[in-house]
């Protein structure tokens, strides 16, 4: 191969890979945050590249679901299936252990939903990427590697997990789920979402709402606003 044409060649190489770096970073991806009241769960639908690169959980837990829908919060109150407001005090005023809600299902989203208020996020593959890494990094693992299952979650196919991190007044349910947000590059302030209503009022402004809570999911957000 003559030098001008291993040139060529090389040229032609490095623009396909630039075009599909460019393409990557154009590509745009869909999200959805659903508030249950107690709790908003960030929703993903689930794809090779996702189990490929970041298993949380082993794909092989949710392989028949198409979309994951990722919660987290304190240890006791998340698993507690009718929790009262003293939980959640004790949680506040002592950091505690938290958990990871895993739940997987086939949308579309406002079906599986439908008494939550939902709101569609849209980002970068590249932000889709990195907030995946940052829900990542809150999973405990075993000594294998391998995310720590606590048992059935709280509805469908569902999974706790234990988490690394710590609940608190400064780090709850939500200021969480606004920090794995803006760690995807979506403009949330997480010291600004202590409440339910407060991350979904930030989601409001930058998302387009597809499903209004029902009647007794909107008193339970007004119950949690009493406290």
């Amino acid at each position: 191969m003559g030098p001008n044409l291993l040139i060529l060649v090389l040229l032609v190489y490095w623009s396909s890979l630039f075009a599909i770096a460019a393409d990557t970073e154009q590509a745009t991806v869909e999200i959805y945050l659903a508030s249950h009241g107690w709790h908003a769960g960030i929703v993903l639908e689930r794809t090779e590249d996702l189990e490929a690169n970041w298993q949380w959980p082993s794909p092989e837990v949710f392989e028949n679901q198409a979309f994951l829908e990722i919660g987290w919060g304190d240890y006791d109150f998340y698993q507690t299936p009718d929790p009262h407001p003293g939980l959640v005090l004790k949680a506040a005023l002592v950091p505690t252990q938290s958990v990871l809600h895993v739940a997987g299902f086939n949308g579309p989203v406002s079906d599986y939903f439908p008494r939550s208020e939902i709101i569609k996020l849209v980002m970068p593959y590249s932000g889709y990427q990195k907030l995946v890494q940052s829900i990542t990094k809150s999973f405990a693992k075993d000594s294998a590697g391998h995310a720590i299952s606590l048992g059935h979650g709280l509805y469908g196919e569902s999974r706790f997990y234990q988490s690394v991190e710590s609940y608190h007044l400064f780090n709850t349910c939500n200021v969480w789920t606004a920090r794995q947000l803006k760690a995807g590059g979506l403009p949330f302030t997480p010291s600004a979402a202590i409440t339910v209503d407060d991350l979904m009022s930030q989601a409001r402004a930058i998302g387009t709402k597809i499903q209004e809570a029902s009647d007794a999911v909107q008193k339970l957000n007004l119950e949690v606003l009493d406290w």
